[in-house]
Order: C-alpha cells, then structure tokens, then sequence
C-alpha cells in the first residue's frame, strides 16, 4: 500500500459512501445486477474510488453476463495486486488496488481477451472518469 493512502479506519469511513467502505475496505460484494457502472459503455477510466488511482479503461470492458462490471485486463498490470481468497467455501483471486489496498473484487480465468481473464470488479469500488 502507498503510503500517501494510508489511513485510520475514521478517515475511510468518512472518505468514502457506507457501501463504499463495506466493499473497498471489508472486502463485501455488492449485489448483481445492481452497480451504477455496470452498463457504462462511454470512453474513458475506470478509477479506485477510494484513491483516485485509474485500474481499468473503458476498451478493456466488455458485457460477461455476470452482474457485475467486467474488464479482460487491468489499464497497467502494476494497477492491480491478487490474493488467494479461499473464504465463502471457494478457491478464487481477489484483485485489490495496489495503491490503496481496497477490495476491487476477483479475477477469473474465463474471460474473452488474450490472456482469457475475467476482472469481475464491484462498481462500488469505482469512479469513472469520461475522456474528453
């Protein structure tokens, strides 16, 4: 984690929405079909809403069908750090912001790009920021 983005558990509640916080910093999944950022399809960044740091482009997005906001890479692989995650009885990969540490959500090896990954990623734990 950045050391710019530290914070106490105060300033992030603060900081950030109450689903904001359950998502980036307790590691929650919001439910699907429910994000306001799922069918954004304009140009432009997909950004960590708790650090501002931009994790995915709007070329890599695509429609998975899952529920939940879809991306085949993250905009600079260093953007984004994995995790085993092996709680709820699964095996997957949690993929968190590197600059910040926050919840982003899981990556799967089922995804359409070169490298066949899915970034399935909570619209909670993002801002989009149109190009001009």
């Amino acid at each position: 984690m950045d050391k710019s983005t530290k914070r106490s558990d105060a300033e992030w509640r603060a900081k950030l929405t109450p689903e904001q916080y359950r998502v980036l910093r307790e590691g929650g999944t919001e439910r699907a079909w429910s994000g306001e950022l799922l069918d954004e399809k304009a140009a432009g960044d997909f950004c960590c809403a708790a650090c501002g740091e931009p994790l995915f482009a709007s070329d890599s997005k695509y429609d998975s069908g899952s529920g939940w906001p879809s991306f085949t890479a993250p905009a600079e692989a260093q953007a984004v750090i994995e995790h085993e995650d092996v709680s709820h009885g699964m095996r997957r990969v949690e993929v968190r912001c590197a600059k910040c540490d926050g919840h982003l959500g899981h990556v799967f090896p089922d995804g359409p790009g070169e490298e066949g990954l899915r970034y399935c990623v909570n619209s909670a734990s993002l801002d989009f920021e149109p190009k001009e």
